[in-house]
């Protein structure tokens, strides 16, 4: 029975090592990689690093109403809008009955996320009733269509469970091509090839097409595409104010060779809010690799089938459909069959950056409430830095103390209360700078003062321990069995703390938003740190150093002198023969 005892305490030994080796070998991994990918610091939010502050007051339009249902689904949709883009640790809450706050952190894709959610009107489809290039020296006097030289995005649709899609085909129903729409941005490409043949004006004009809104051709709205200039920047920003979805309209749209292009719109045939969901795909049989594809709710599946079905019998530019957002065309694809099935897909030039942003704007354009920028400031870092500053000097102070107090109070035992705070402190670190481009992840000041929390709640979890081996030794135990009986009655308390604190940073993290979601977010990370430190680091260590000279007899500055301890002497078992019975014995009873 010796041999196999013996074995299984060479087993029980090597242990400890293992443990330590496998997080040391993971921290220099994190390490590693964190070097390799070029982010060896935490990314900033915008109260550290600063950005961008905008301001959105809600303008309610006729028969509408400001309500808390409204604002919080405006804010929901703003909040996809801008991660949709990238933006990370970017801040989209209410203020007040009819304010809304979006704060974009610097060095992220503000200006993109700025042309989306800081013109906040709602997005539409619109049949196009006629286009040409504007700008100095190209403006008509009559709204005929003209081309640039490049096609406008096809369109095409998936049925249902069917394999094959119907494309629209490479050449338009008439002779001209149209240009395509293109946001501010620079969202969108047209497809390289031309289809049909180029020609500076085309003999189509609204009043050509059935499609047309019975008052296309109205002195008013002649007047204002006659006189419309989208090079003006003043122009382009007032052109179709005051329109209602109802109406006909003039727009501006830039096309793929950044040439601004004016429009003549009809009555809006499918809202936003048809658009159930749309995404950029890579697609091998398109020439540049990316389309958009489109699903649309049951009852933007029919209006989407039946507009479509109406411009694929028109001439171009009338076969057309403008996606319209904030008053601007962002898209303007042509068809030649009707899109049936509740699905589509706009196919044309794109990269992946422009089908990404088109197809944030179709599944976030559409909002409740109509917004006016009311302002936009820039946020210094500079107010921030001196918050954290000071909050470092703090902390540090803080842990300065705590590390006396571990000095006086526990002595050799302050040695793996310290290195097990430098080994949390590093994954911290490391995981933290990872995070940053893998989800978006920016330390904000909640974000280090939940840091400086979790500070307490790893020291506590030392303490825990160290005071139940200290228990064991003042029982009479030595040093080494101290160790190992210690350590499941410290574990079940070490993992009771850490879940309640868990579970309050996760609860935190869901009901709350802003800020307050980083020390969440932060607080719950520390917190499953701890429970890895404390068993991989700090139980190891404890256990390797108790076979030390210095721990296991009890040196005086160890923290486990059981003379200082008040241990008790080993309890010794004695056993005493009970006192023959007075009087006479009876031979059979002995």
């Amino acid at each position: 029975m010796a041999a196999p005892k013996k074995g299984r305490s060479a087993s029980a030994q090597s242990k400890p090592w293992r443990s330590l080796a496998l997080i040391l070998i993971a921290i220099a991994a994190l390490t590693g990689g964190m070097f390799w990918s070029g982010n060896t610091t935490p990314r900033l939010g915008i109260d550290l690093a600063g950005g961008t502050s905008i301001t959105l007051r809600a303008v309610p339009e006729a028969g509408q109403k400001i309500s808390k249902a409204n604002m919080d689904t405006a804010v929901d949709i703003m909040n996809r809008r801008v991660n949709g883009l990238g933006v990370s640790e970017a801040e989209v809450q209410t203020q007040g009955d009819s304010n809304i706050i979006v704060n974009i952190p610097k060095g992220t894709n503000s200006k993109e996320a700025r042309e989306q959610v800081g013109t906040t009107a709602k997005l539409y489809f619109r049949p196009v009733v006629a286009t040409e290039v504007s700008g100095p020296g190209t403006a008509s006097p009559s709204p005929s269509a003209s081309g640039s030289g490049s096609p406008s995005p096809s369109a095409s649709a998936t049925g249902k469970g069917d394999k094959d899609k119907a494309t629209s085909s490479s050449s338009a129903p008439s002779a001209t091509p149209t240009s395509q729409g293109r946001a501010v941005t620079d969202a969108l490409k047209a497809d390289p090839t031309p289809s049909g043949s180029a020609s500076p004006k085309a003999s189509a004009s609204p009043s050509a097409s059935s499609s047309a809104p019975a008052d296309a051709n109205s002195a008013k709205v002649q007047a204002q595409y006659a006189a419309l200039n989208c090079a003006d920047d003043k122009a382009r920003s007032t052109a179709g104010k005051g329109a209602k979805p109802t109406d006909t309209t003039v727009a501006c749209g830039q096309n793929s060779q950044g040439l601004w292009q004016k429009y003549i719109l009809g009555p809006a045939e499918v809202d936003g809010t048809d658009v159930k969901k749309a995404q950029a795909v890579f697609n091998t049989q398109n020439a540049s690799g990316w389309t958009v594809t489109m699903e649309f709710t049951g009852k933007g599946s029919k209006k989407f089938a039946d507009i479509t079905g109406k411009l694929a019998q028109q001439q171009s530019p009338q076969n057309q459909f403008a996606i319209v957002l904030d008053g601007e065309v962002v898209s303007d694809p042509y068809v030649n069959q009707a899109l049936t099935g509740g699905s589509a897909e706009i196919s044309g030039n794109f990269d992946q950056k422009e089908a990404q942003s088109l197809a944030n704007m179709l599944s976030y354009g559409a909002l409740p409430l109509t917004f006016k920028e009311d302002s936009v400031t820039t946020v210094t870092a500079a107010l921030g830095g001196d918050q954290l500053h000071a909050g470092l000097i703090a902390g540090a102070i803080g842990l300065g103390l705590v590390v006396i107090y571990l000095l006086l109070y526990y002595r050799g035992l302050s040695f793996i209360a310290v290195a097990s705070l430098l080994v949390s402190a590093a994954l911290t670190y490391v995981i933290m700078s990872l995070l940053g481009p893998a989800i978006g992840f920016a330390l904000n000041l909640p974000a280090v003062c939940g840091a400086i929390v979790a500070i307490g709640i790893t020291a506590d979890s030392f303490i825990v321990y160290f005071e139940r081996i200290r228990d064991e030794i003042r029982e009479g135990r030595t040093l080494r069995p101290a160790v190992e009986r210690a350590w499941p009655r410290a574990r079940r308390t070490i993992l009771v703390s850490d879940f309640v604190s868990f579970l309050a940073a996760a609860v935190l993290f869901i009901v709350t938003v802003g800020k307050v979601q980083g020390f969440a977010f932060t607080l719950g990370l520390t917190t499953l740190l701890d429970v890895v430190v404390v068993f991989l680091f700090t139980k190891p260590l404890m256990t390797i150093m108790a076979r030390r000279k210095f721990f296991a007899d009890g040196h005086s500055w160890s923290g486990l002198d059981p003379k200082r301890l008040g241990a008790k002497p080993p309890l010794r078992s004695s056993r005493r023969r009970p006192a023959p019975p007075a009087g006479p014995v009876d031979p059979k009873e002995a």
